[in-house]
């Protein structure tokens, strides 16, 4: 007969935003707000550029990563050449065509997102190093984000049993 295992739900995901990129701030926005709809206690630490993602003057004027970017494909799934995405305007199109799309689907932005995981519970920081490296005060960052923290009590905040710590 075989045993069956006992199943430990996901209490506590902890997400790391480290990149700027449209894509990748809402692949953490979205497993965050995931996360809070399914009743499950969000945390996140945005650092390095991902700090983008809360500062009030870049937060809702995120760019998509055009240079050495494997995924971007041109129609018909031709890939998307490094040179061209150096032209001028190549960019800000592609980044206004993402956001276009987005929009299309109702996805929100940043501020929006921000305001619906906050609402659900998920808690929001910055990452202390990063912020000193950059320059940046709480009061140029989202209203979201409670605290200014190091790795340290980021960890802290991370205790706990069925726990996942998540890299973005």
């Amino acid at each position: 007969m075989t045993e069956k295992k006992e199943e430990n739900p996901l209490k506590k995901v902890c997400i790391i935003c480290a990149k700027g990129a449209i894509e990748d701030v809402y692949a953490s926005l979205v497993m965050a707000n995931g996360a809070v709809m399914e009743g499950i206690e969000a945390k996140m630490f945005f650092t390095f550029f991902g700090l983008d993602a809360i500062t009030k003057k870049k937060m809702n004027r995120l760019h998509t990563g055009t240079v050495g970017n494997p995924a971007m494909t041109m129609p018909g799934g031709i890939p998307f050449p490094t040179l061209l995405g150096m032209l001028p305007g190549v960019e800000a199109g592609v980044s206004a065509m993402m956001k276009k799309q987005m929009a299309d689907l109702d996805i929100p932005p940043v501020d929006e997102f921000l305001d619906m995981i906050t609402a659900g519970g998920g808690e929001i920081y910055a990452c202390k190093l990063a912020a000193d490296m950059f320059k940046l005060k709480k009061e140029d960052l989202s209203e979201h984000v409670i605290d200014i923290i190091t790795i340290g009590d980021f960890y802290a905040l991370a205790g706990g049993d069925n726990t996942q710590i998540i890299f973005t």
